[in-house]
């Protein structure tokens, strides 16, 4: 495979959403000192792309699963944020603005 392309990986990866986590996850394992599981002289990143490519790394339990485990655990922390007296933060987790005209609006 002389070049790996997005199209490549989504073959083996149902959506680009998806193709990003795992890329990610295995970026950082690999920064980590993890062993490459094919051979590459590139950057840790195109060297995750490829391994995805070449179906030697995917995600050990549907996607689904992950993305609605941690949107429960994004969610308890921002509770948990809002009960432990945070009193500027919304129930999103956003501090804020005060009536100053000197307050940039977050987005």
């Amino acid at each position: 495979m002389a070049r790996v392309t997005v199209e490549d990986c989504l073959e083996l990866v149902e959506d680009q959403f998806a193709l990003v986590h795992l890329a990610t996850s295995r970026y950082r394992q690999l920064h980590r000192g993890a062993r490459p599981l094919v051979a590459s002289k590139n950057k840790n990143i195109v060297t995750a792309l490829r391994e995805i490519a070449a179906d030697k790394v995917r995600f050990r339990e549907p996607i689904q699963e992950t993305l609605l485990k941690n949107k429960r655990k994004l969610i308890s922390q921002r509770l948990e944020r809002l009960q432990g007296g945070d009193d500027n933060l919304d129930p999103l987790g956003i501090p804020e603005l005060g009536d100053d005209e000197s307050s940039t609006p977050l987005i």
